[in-house]
């Protein structure tokens, strides 16, 4: 299917990213995988091509390019191979938090080692009792006058073991007062647990943090420290989004390599890909993806004028995740024995795809969202 949404410099930008990508990343994805971490070294080279947090302004290394469409070609261009590098959480999830909610002190601190790659982002609101409902973060920051005490634990931390910079989600009052606080390498008492094992994303550094008394200084506070979850709830759509581009791109990859697999693999007489059951199975995916990719360019076009809303943002979410599902299932089917054999890249985009209909919010939360968004709520009763 053609896409409309690039112009001629998001293609050259894509090529050079193509061409990095190529020399930087993908000769190292055995390495990462088994030590389970991406290298610091990548960071810093994605930092020196001006690939992080391109929006940042110029005085702190930043291109002052905000374009969305520029982090989403490096989203198609480095995830479907090496999924575990998470430049799109440092990029888009984490960083305009200081973008747009820090102060000028904060964002002079902080932007031009994020934007160099030196200081890498991470995010902390999942806990060990609480997983999508953000309402029930135990974690707690206390007032102490001149600084806030922090303390608490969070699980399935991306980017846990390198990350330079965390911004924590902690209560700070009632119900969903929640502040979110800049905590940094090296501060007494946080401490990083074990480098979690997982099913896929081998190379994603996957951590639990602690936070035992943290003294964290007023001035690591982002925003209002009682209005946090409202912060966090505006940044989700293009998590989402973020999100839905990757797990696209992954299923296209899968279907791209299983069409050479399956002109290549021969069974009586003939190659695999030429049965009436492969025809049908690779056509029914192309469709599956062309629509998988029209929703999310809409959804695109709709952050870029500003008019995401939350609701569509959880149909792309749910719908791509779910057509990840099934696309690199069938792919797998079609591998034959092979595809169960993990020096077969198939193999691995089916594990890895496993979590996509979990992390940013499951599909069955996406499904609230959006039935909710219909107005079929129980708070509708009479």
């Amino acid at each position: 299917m053609k896409r409309t949404l690039y112009d001629e410099e998001h293609e050259i930008f894509r090529n050079s990213v193509r061409k990095w990508a190529q020399a930087e990343v993908f000769p190292h994805i055995e390495e990462w995988r088994e030590a389970g971490c991406v290298s610091r070294e990548v960071w810093r080279k994605a930092g020196e091509q001006g690939f992080l947090c391109m929006y940042a302004d110029e005085k702190y290394g930043g291109l002052g390019l905000d374009d969305f469409r520029y982090d989403m070609i490096l989203c198609e261009e480095i995830n479907p191979r090496e999924p575990g590098f998470f430049i799109g959480l440092h990029n888009r999830i984490v960083g305009p938090y200081l973008h747009k909610l820090g102060s000028e002190e904060q964002r002079e601190r902080f932007m031009p080692g994020i934007v160099s790659g030196e200081t890498v982002l991470a995010i902390a609101m999942t806990e060990p009792g609480t997983g999508s409902d953000l309402g029930g973060v135990k974690t707690r920051a206390t007032d102490m006058g001149d600084h806030w005490l922090l303390n608490g634990s969070k699980t399935y931390i991306s980017n846990g073991l390198l990350a330079g910079l965390v911004v924590v989600a902690a209560r700070t009052g009632e119900g969903h007062e929640i502040g979110l606080f800049l905590v940094e390498e090296g501060m007494e008492g946080f401490e990083r647990g074990r480098n979690l094992k997982k099913m896929g994303l081998k190379s994603q550094d996957t951590a639990e943090l602690f936070f035992d008394n943290v003294k964290v200084p007023k001035e690591n506070v982002l925003g209002d420290p009682k209005r946090g979850f409202k912060t966090m709830m505006m940044n989700l759509a293009e998590e989402r989004i973020i999100g839905a581009l990757g797990f696209v791109a992954r299923a296209e990859y899968a279907f791209g390599i299983t069409k050479d697999y399956v002109m290549e693999r021969r069974a009586f007489g003939q190659p695999v890909g030429t049965f009436q059951n492969s025809r049908f199975k690779m056509a029914s995916m192309r469709t599956e993806l062309d629509a998988a990719w029209a929703l999310t360019d809409h959804c695109a076009r709709e952050h870029l004028a500003g008019e995401l809303s939350a609701e569509m943002a959880a149909e792309a979410k749910l719908y791509t995740s779910e057509v990840e599902g099934r696309v690199v299932d069938e792919c797998l089917q079609l591998h034959g024995g092979a595809g169960f054999m993990d020096e077969y890249e198939i193999s691995r985009l089916y594990s890895d795809a496993r979590i996509s209909r979990i992390y940013a919010g499951t599909s069955e939360i996406m499904r609230e969202i959006i039935g909710r968004g219909l107005g079929l709520d129980e708070r509708g009763r009479n």
